[in-house]
């Protein structure tokens, strides 16, 4: 197991150096944007993982309402306070690139505001969760919450923005449902997704296995 921990980090090591390397010096400069088109991969990565760990919160969340367990509600809550850390990165990554690209970090851009309100609802749960002393029913409490807190996301972070003027640069997949992307920028976005994927298992499973062992003492 211990093996298997290393070679996944390994892995992710490798991964992040050669994602690093492409980025900086093999991304040709975007048309309108330059070379600040470079900070688009690891905002979209993070942006993308945010909305993975909530879904697998979300997942997780069914899974003990179903049958609950210590281990299913540990995975939950670790997997969305991940979630909520990526949306952290993401909010300060744009804003990194709106101050460089209008001059102003925040302008409450309708991307900017939906996931302002997406970090709302999931420091509610957390906030929630340590509101509630006994065990089971914060579990419960917070796996019904998180499920529901889910069905807000695919709304706040691909629909409602779709409706309003944004200066955000258009998404990777555009309104006819295409990949409109240079074919080196397409790779190494790949690369720093699987990347930044592998980044938030290794995280996770690491976070999970402490909190169990913790619990355990």
């Amino acid at each position: 197991m211990k093996g298997l921990e290393k070679g996944l980090w390994l892995l992710i090591l490798l991964l992040t150096a050669g994602t690093l390397y492409a980025v900086f010096f093999l991304v040709p400069p975007a048309m309108g944007l330059g070379y600040l088109v470079r900070i688009a991969f690891f905002h979209i990565p993070v942006a993308w993982i945010s909305v993975l760990a909530f879904l697998v919160s979300a997942i997780y969340a069914v899974r003990y309402l179903r049958q609950p367990s210590r281990h299913l509600d540990i995975v939950g809550a670790e997997s969305a306070r991940l979630g909520l850390i990526f949306v952290l990165l993401a909010t300060a990554s744009g804003a990194f690139f709106s101050k460089l690209t209008w001059g102003a970090y925040w302008n409450w851009d309708p991307r900017q505001t939906t996931i302002f309100v997406l970090l709302l609802i999931y420091v509610a749960y957390l906030t929630l969760r340590a509101a509630i002393p006994e065990e089971k029913r914060r579990a419960r409490v917070a796996a019904i919450y998180a499920l529901f807190s889910f069905l807000t996301v695919p709304f706040l972070v691909f629909i409602i923005p779709r409706f309003y003027f944004s200066l955000h640069p258009s998404p990777v997949i555009n309104g006819s449902g295409s990949i409109d992307m240079d074919p080196i920028m397409l790779k190494v976005l790949m690369a720093s997704l699987l990347d930044m994927t592998l980044i938030y298992i290794a995280v996770l499973r690491q976070r999970v296995k402490v909190k169990e062992v913790h619990h355990e003492t």
